[in-house]
């Protein structure tokens, strides 16, 4: 169980508020996360993964405390080993698509299955500027599956794909997440883009979870 209360100012044009979230993940749960544009779910995932520390909260991955504010505990990222696949996918330009996978494992058989799964087997040994954006948004999506990570923060992960390939994708996605008991929290302002795949939602502009 991922449990989560924190609390986050945010600076926006027409002030500041202040995002406020409360929530329980059960492991291997698949929650979609939602809400207007500026309501902080880009944040609330950075929170999560350890790259933005809230003014006040709690973070707990099972029994393992994560973030405490109160007690000053704030584990890094590469200690809360969360998958993260970024809007901007932040690709590595100087390395190939087999490169990516091999800096995050050096299991080949796993590399060989992601690869299949994102379709670019064909694509291994090209760089990102070679690459279309919908390929280089499965690149970052591959690369953040390859450490099989406990928990996943997908940020708009399906933005750049076509429908055929989403839900194609999707597909492959629902049935991992299943072998490998995944967490996973994704990001997406379209209402239908996750149905079949993620059974829980959290809007993050009301704070309700259900």
């Amino acid at each position: 169980m991922i449990r989560i209360d924190i609390e986050k100012k945010l600076k926006l044009y027409q002030g500041q508020r202040i995002l406020k979230i409360a929530a329980e993940f059960p492991v291997g749960s698949i929650t979609k996360v939602y809400g207007p544009s500026g309501a902080g779910k880009t944040t609330f995932l950075k929170i999560i993964a350890g790259f933005i520390q809230p003014e006040k909260g709690k973070i707990t991955a099972g029994a393992v405390t994560w973030l405490d504010t109160s007690a000053k505990i704030n584990f890094t990222p590469q200690k809360r080993m969360a998958g993260f696949v970024f809007q901007d996918y932040a690709l590595f330009p100087n390395m190939t698509v087999q490169q990516h996978l091999e800096y995050a494992t050096n299991d080949n058989a796993w590399i060989t299955r992601l690869l299949e799964i994102g379709k670019l087997k064909p694509l291994s040994t090209h760089r990102p500027e070679h690459l279309s954006g919908g390929q280089q948004q499965r690149l970052a999506i591959l690369r953040a599956l390859a450490i099989k990570p406990k928990l996943l923060l997908m940020d708009e992960p399906f933005s750049a794909l076509d429908a055929d390939m989403k839900t194609t994708l999707i597909g492959e996605l629902r049935s991992l997440f299943k072998d490998q008991g995944t967490t996973a929290l994704i990001v997406s302002h379209n209402q239908q883009e996750l149905e079949g795949l993620a059974e829980r939602r959290l809007n993050i502009n009301t704070n309700f979870h259900e």
